[in-house]
């Protein structure tokens, strides 16, 4: 019997316990089950009581007292301590049925989810068939305000990108905390963050006002010797490394983001909607009988 579920991770700041809350309170005004399992060993807070607590295993407050180790160590070891212990993931979920959504909050140290071999293990655990065999999604959240800095965007974009390689799951990037942004970038022009382009380097309202500032030509830096110091000290290489990094990215043409405003109701469901057709949810639910009125709705709709 196969079991759902969706990670929620992303950078530190980004609105991911924030987003499990509203996604649980969007499911139990739905009716819906969920079952909520923090593994961040060093958040405190929570709109919802965790029903699974990875602190209740290990907590990084007390490695790092014990161990002597920095915040990032740390992390690392509390989940190497995990991956020795995974009973205490298997004792909890595997009763679970298939009414439920499984939410893991993760932490928002992006070593996990770019280099660190730890998570992807973790992931193959969780969805191996004959074990606990759950149809997992991953939810990269990225904070809607890196629109703001093209550069951190292009940066946050390529951390996504790494992490969907990495965990080798269906994946949705969403763009998090929409609600601060509403008055600094207009709709056009987030819909082009969306679906990112080089292009948005090109006209960086930022990068065009240095330039005036500077008269220099379009690409006079970008196309300087590395080893000039009036383009080092202009900056010229550090854009040549965002646009080999936004290249990259648009080659690859892999990431492209959700909306989401974590206090907006129809926000919350329209992710939710997403993440059900990522881990084929509905697909295991008895059929719907339609009521009269929702017939002619669906036969409106065909014609």
């Amino acid at each position: 019997m196969s079991k759902f579920g969706v990670m929620v991770m992303g950078p530190a700041g980004a609105g991911k316990s924030t987003f499990c809350g509203s996604l649980i309170t969007h499911l139990q005004l739905n009716r819906r089950s969920s079952f909520y399992v923090n593994l961040d060993p060093a958040a405190e807070t929570f709109e919802h009581a965790p029903d699974l607590d990875i602190k209740d295993l290990i907590s990084l407050e007390d490695v790092m007292e014990e161990m002597g180790l920095g915040p990032n160590g740390g992390l690392i070891y509390c989940f190497e301590f995990l991956m020795e212990n995974l009973d205490f993931l298997t004792d909890s979920l595997d009763s679970l049925t298939e009414e439920y959504l499984i939410i893991f909050d993760m932490p928002g140290q992006i070593e996990l989810y770019t280099h660190v071999p730890i998570l992807p293990a973790l992931v193959r655990f969780l969805t191996r068939a004959g074990s606990l065999d759950i149809r997992l999604c991953a939810a990269y959240l990225l904070e809607a305000t890196f629109v703001v800095d093209r550069s951190k965007f292009f940066a946050g974009t390529l951390s996504a990108m790494s992490a969907m390689i990495m965990l080798e799951v269906p994946h949705l990037n969403i763009l998090s905390k929409m609600d601060l942004v509403k008055d600094q970038v207009r709709k056009k022009d987030l819909k082009r963050f969306q679906m990112p382009d080089s292009g948005l380097l090109d006209d960086d309202p930022t990068e065009i006002a240095r330039r005036k500032a500077e008269g220099t030509l379009d690409d006079e830096d970008e196309m300087a010797d590395p080893q000039d110091k009036g383009a080092m000290m202009r900056g010229g290489g550090f854009r040549r490394l965002n646009r080999a990094v936004a290249n990259l990215i648009e080659n690859f043409s892999m990431v492209s983001y959700l909306k989401l405003d974590a206090q907006d109701e129809d926000s919350v469901g329209a992710i939710l909607s997403y993440i059900d057709d990522c881990i084929q949810y509905h697909e295991a639910q008895e059929p719907k009988e339609l009521k009269d009125e929702e017939f002619d709705d669906m036969d409106g709709m065909d014609d």
